[in-house]
């Protein structure tokens, strides 16, 4: 099972990548779950036909012990499992410990185990990564980290930060950074900027995702490309950018 978190600056496309990096995979064969880490729990609604699931924090506090994966775990686009972790209620409890709480529910109720994805996605919101944001590559459950940005300036700072959060945990053996995900803005020179940042911060671009009108199309038709525009040069785009992710990462029973 191959353990993957996309992380990247809120607002900078990184749900829109993973939720079509999730699809490219399911079209390659691949039994993909994809895991929201992110309170406003958007992170799967592309692959739900533009609706929101229930959250898992959402359904502890309605159902407590009476809880099952079935009411958090739900099946989208092409077979990929969905979840979302959910926040706490506004202006109450902390983000970061609602993750954690989630974590710890699925691993009770071993969804892992019972579903048996190939890939797990964890899309996980970046622009600050404290304790609870920091859970996937802190506690060993994401083995690789790819990091989404544009050439904006702050999504570049949100990368250096991430990266940065990555080597704290790399003498622990948890994850490793397995690369920058480029998704353009169209800014000027923005190709050569990103490729600057990223060898200042230690981390090569593995993948180069334009500016296109097709995501925009597909997110208002509420899915991924691959589900509402058959003929988008876009499928190529993602479905190349699936061989990069598969190529850099680790499969822990060793395929």
């Amino acid at each position: 099972m191959r353990k993957i978190a996309i992380y990247g600056k809120g607002g900078i496309g990184k749900s829109t990548t993973t939720s079509n990096l999730s699809a490219a995979l399911a079209k390659k064969g691949y039994k993909v779950m994809q895991i929201g880490c992110d309170p406003k729990a958007d992170s799967t609604k592309g692959l739900m036909k533009g609706k929101r699931i229930p959250t898992v924090l959402e359904q502890l506090r309605e159902k407590g012990d009476d809880l099952k994966l079935s009411d958090i775990v739900f099946e989208g686009f092409n077979g990929v499992l969905c979840v979302e972790s959910g926040g706490p209620t506004p202006g109450v409890g902390c983000a970061g410990r609602g993750i954690i709480s989630a974590f710890e529910k699925l691993a009770e109720l071993e969804a892992f185990e019972v579903y048996k994805p190939d890939i797990v996605l964890y899309d996980v919101l970046g622009d600050v990564v404290c304790g609870g944001f920091a859970m996937p590559i802190r506690e060993g459950y994401a083995r690789e980290v790819f990091i989404v940005s544009s050439g904006e300036m702050m999504a570049l700072y949100a990368a250096n930060n991430i990266a940065q959060a990555v080597r704290n945990f790399a003498s622990r053996g948890y994850a490793r950074l397995g690369g920058l995900i480029l998704n353009a803005r169209n800014i000027v020179n923005e190709q050569q900027i990103v490729e600057n940042a990223a060898e200042e911060i230690g981390v090569d671009v593995i993948a180069y995702v334009p500016r296109s009108g097709d995501i925009q199309k597909a997110e208002a038709g509420g899915g991924t490309v691959f589900e509402c525009l058959e003929e988008s040069p876009m499928h190529e785009v993602y479905l190349n950018l699936a061989d990069k992710v598969l190529e850099l990462s680790k499969d822990e029973e060793g395929e």
